[in-house]
């Protein structure tokens, strides 16, 4: 499919609703997307992700207790911006007046089953007939160029949904992904016809283990009110298992590609985490220096 036949991606959704219990007691009170990496929250550095990577418009399913998401990318309070002016810290006042321009927010509540499609359920009405990128708010995905970006450019060139991969072959990730099986249209790109969740080294049907995020054409949300009739009781409701699975066995086109120079952070995980922040720091202009010299007095 050509570009010109595609419609524009400008619209993407960031599912924020968990409660973080991985890093209680921290996550009673903050919203574990708010936890920073160096002087960002890691929902920031996916916003901006999105953002340079071409989207407009961006809805943010939260639950409750994740009121702090919602001011952190709104205006700046008239407190704060009298302290950074009154102290002189021009440049500060204006990254952080920056952040409300970023992008067009919305924020709908999360309501219905536990499971990863719950969150498209709520948000259909505000993505109508338009591709649209679908991610986490804990999970980091920083490549060149920016995997975002990748995974339009993918769909734009070949026609379908796309599943970002990474290529995992330690045996104790087989039990950790669900994992792409198909034909391989070249190196790095399955056309699927099935995914696999956590099928163990000897039964995987690839390699390719499908990641948090997923660029995704809209008539998913028909699959979507299907997958909800037809959900067991106390059953979670899983995106690849009542939506996408039957999505490929109806021949709609679906991808798992294998993202460029990439690394992937599940910053849900407090080691992952903790990698997150000590990588960004040794990017970090002002800080990266000064961290390296402290990074090797302590190993």
């Amino acid at each position: 499919m050509s570009r010109g036949e595609t419609k524009t991606v400008r619209k993407a959704v960031i599912a924020a609703a968990g409660f973080g219990t991985r890093f209680l007691p921290q996550t009673k009170a903050m919203p574990k997307e708010m936890l920073p990496i160096v002087d960002k929250p890691i929902i920031q550095y996916i916003v901006e992700e999105l953002v340079a990577a071409g989207i407009e418009d961006i809805v943010i399913v939260t639950g409750y207790h994740k009121r702090s998401i919602e001011d952190h990318f709104d205006h700046i309070s008239g407190d704060l911006r009298a302290n950074l002016k009154q102290n002189g810290k021009t440049e500060l006042l204006e990254q952080t007046k920056k952040i409300s321009d970023l992008a067009n927010f919305a924020y709908v509540r999360q309501k219905g089953p536990y499971g990863t499609a719950t969150p498209l359920l709520n948000v259909s009405h505000l993505i109508g007939d338009e591709p649209f990128i679908y991610t986490f708010a804990d999970d980091l995905i920083i490549a060149e160029p920016d995997g975002f970006s990748q995974m339009i450019a993918l769909y734009e060139e070949l026609g379908g949904s796309i599943l970002p991969c990474i290529t995992v072959d330690q045996p104790e990730d087989f039990d950790r992904y669900g994992f792409v099986a198909g034909q391989e249209v070249r190196p790095g790109v399955i056309k699927a016809s099935g995914i696999v969740e956590k099928p163990g080294a000897e039964n995987a049907p690839s390699k390719m283990a499908s990641i948090g995020s997923f660029l995704l054409s809209p008539d998913i949300f028909e699959y979507l009110q299907k997958g909800l009739d037809g959900l067991p009781d106390n059953q979670e409701f899983y995106l690849s298992t009542f939506v996408l699975e039957p999505m490929i066995k109806d021949g709609k086109p679906i991808f798992g590609c294998g993202l460029e120079n990439s690394r992937r952070y599940d910053t849900g995980n407090k080691l992952d985490y903790l990698k997150a922040v000590v990588d960004f720091a040794l990017l970090h202009e002002d800080l990266k220096d000064d961290f390296r010299e402290h990074l090797k007095k302590i190993i």
